[in-house]
């Protein structure tokens, strides 16, 4: 009987023991993760499928708790965490699924809001899981960033549940609903929730990410000066982009009065441009319209984008535009900003950190507004500089370059975020091994991205996928997809990470 108690309880002991920084991941993991792939791929899958038809993106005009889009959402995702035994809260704009009764949390961080979607550059609504166009990639916007990750945790949940995994840890899959525009709402909640001491966001890339950059932003406006009378060209129209945190695929622009000698050195121009297309038609009244085609991707990674924007001023560049808004603002962006990703035109403000790397620049978008026109300079700064004298240098820089051009710019506006980096996580290297062992990458070890996510929030938290190491993280893209390949893998990975750190 003494005999079969002390088996029992070792037994129960390596069931529950999480892996060595040598010994890979528990058998209970491997078997665990093994189950959930073999049983639950096609309905996760399915999940994602019902998850992606709603268009849970912001709308000035509508609040969220009165937009039946996240109303719907809410309500599927309850129905599934009910249909697979896990309990559902709804706090509004966080709502959780949780596993298990522990005293201690283990927090799953993501999020149910998606950006906005072009349907016009989509083979299929982008709203519509698309398992056909290019076979082995399940297309939709959500699809990595975040639906995507949220069906595989539910599905990861599940299995540990039908397995009898025992947890130390509650899990909790915190799912917040406006992480793409507004963290206020997330900040009120976390105030009167009780958080978890340990917390992982997969919001980002593998294999662990411990450090993120400071989302940051210029906004520059050019005023609508009118022009006096003459038969010179001038630009009438320069815009582009499509929200904030998107190297932007389309811009356009008019020119006025053109010329063919003027329209010649724009398309000699254009054609030394890697990776972007042009259309130039000329209207009626004698107007040159071009539209400028590039390349979208996550602004957080500018690397793996052709900005249409900075290559159509750039294009433009052969030309001294006549300084109304328009002109303004071509002006500005090819001195100041470029087609370069680094910001090293602007004056003194580039640097780079050892381990988070260089700051980014990204022009996102230029639209009209009341006063002009308005450019935003999407910046990912990371350590290694003040965030006063950044700054101070920004300032700097347009104060020169106003004086240097005559051009007297109608505003600017400056905000810059705080970059996050967490040391000594206890849960870092359990995490790296999970990722080592189900990939094989041995040399793993953590990274920094340019993407900002709600780990800021959290104490301690870092991120753990869905994307991995070395490809263009497909999320804000008009191209949004997770690989089958990749999607299987996530499951193997979270449900392991899951039984792995909810028994540290």
């Amino acid at each position: 009987m003494q005999i079969r108690s002390l088996f029992n309880r070792l037994a129960a002991l390596l069931l529950c023991a999480p892996a060595l920084a040598v010994a890979g991941v528990s058998p209970v993991a491997q078997k665990t993760a093994d189950y959930a792939v073999e049983t639950y791929q096609t309905a996760m899958t399915d999940t994602l499928a019902e998850l992606v038809q709603y268009k849970t993106f912001a709308r000035e005009d509508l609040p969220l708790e009165e937009n039946p889009e996240f109303t719907g959402f809410k309500k599927a995702l309850s129905d599934r965490a009910g249909a697979l035994g896990l309990e559902f809260e709804d706090h509004g704009h966080v709502v959780i699924v949780a596993l298990g009764d522990g005293e201690e949390k283990l927090g799953i961080v993501t999020h149910g809001d998606v950006q906005p979607a072009d349907p016009s550059k989509w083979q299929k609504s982008p709203f519509e899981l698309d398992r056909e166009s290019e076979p082995g990639k399940l297309i939709a916007r959500g699809s990595e960033d975040d639906k995507g990750p949220i069906a595989t945790a539910l599905y990861a949940m599940k299995a540990i549940k039908d397995r009898g995994v025992p947890l130390k840890r509650r899990i909790e899959l915190i799912v917040y609903l406006a992480e793409e525009s507004d963290w206020g709402p997330l900040r009120e909640f976390l105030k009167r929730y009780p958080i978890p001491a340990y917390n992982i966001t997969i919001d980002a890339n593998y294999p662990v990410v411990t450090a993120e950059k400071g989302w940051s932003e210029v906004r520059v406006t050019a005023a609508d000066r009118p022009l006096a009378e003459s038969a010179a060209p001038y630009l009438d129209e320069f815009r582009g982009g499509y929200f904030r945190s998107q190297v932007p695929d389309e811009a356009h622009a008019t020119v006025i009065n053109s010329t063919p000698a003027l329209e010649k050195a724009i398309r000699a121009r254009a054609a030394g441009q890697e990776g972007m297309a042009y259309e130039f038609s000329a209207r009626d009244d004698g107007a040159l319209s071009i539209t400028a085609r590039g390349k979208a991707t996550h602004s957080s990674e500018p690397q793996h984008g052709v900005n249409a924007i900075a290559f159509l001023a750039d294009a433009l560049s052969v030309h001294q535009w006549p300084a109304n808004a328009a002109g303004t603002m071509v002006r500005y962006l090819n001195d100041l900003v470029g087609t370069g990703i680094v910001a090293e035109p602007f004056g003194e403000i580039a640097y780079s950190d050892d381990f988070m790397g260089p700051m980014t620049a990204a022009v996102t978008m230029v639209k009209a507004d009341d006063g002009g026109l308005t450019s935003y300079l999407n910046l990912r700064r990371p350590t290694g500089k003040s965030a006063g004298r950044l700054e101070r240098e920004i300032r700097a820089a347009l104060d020169g370059w106003q004086k240097e051009s005559g051009i007297e710019l109608a505003g600017v506006e400056v905000e810059l975020g705080t970059p996050y980096r967490v040391e000594n996580a206890m849960h870092v290297e359990p995490l790296l091994e999970v990722f080592r062992h189900f990939t094989g990458i041995e040399d793993a070890g953590p990274v920094a991205i340019g993407g900002s996510t709600n780990a800021k929030l959290l104490p301690h938290a870092v991120s753990f996928g869905p994307s991995m190491p070395g490809r263009a993280y497909t999320g804000h893209s008009e191209h949004e997809f997770m690989t089958v390949e990749q999607f299987r893998l996530n499951l193997r990975m979270y449900t392991a990470m899951m039984i792995e750190i909810g028994n540290l």
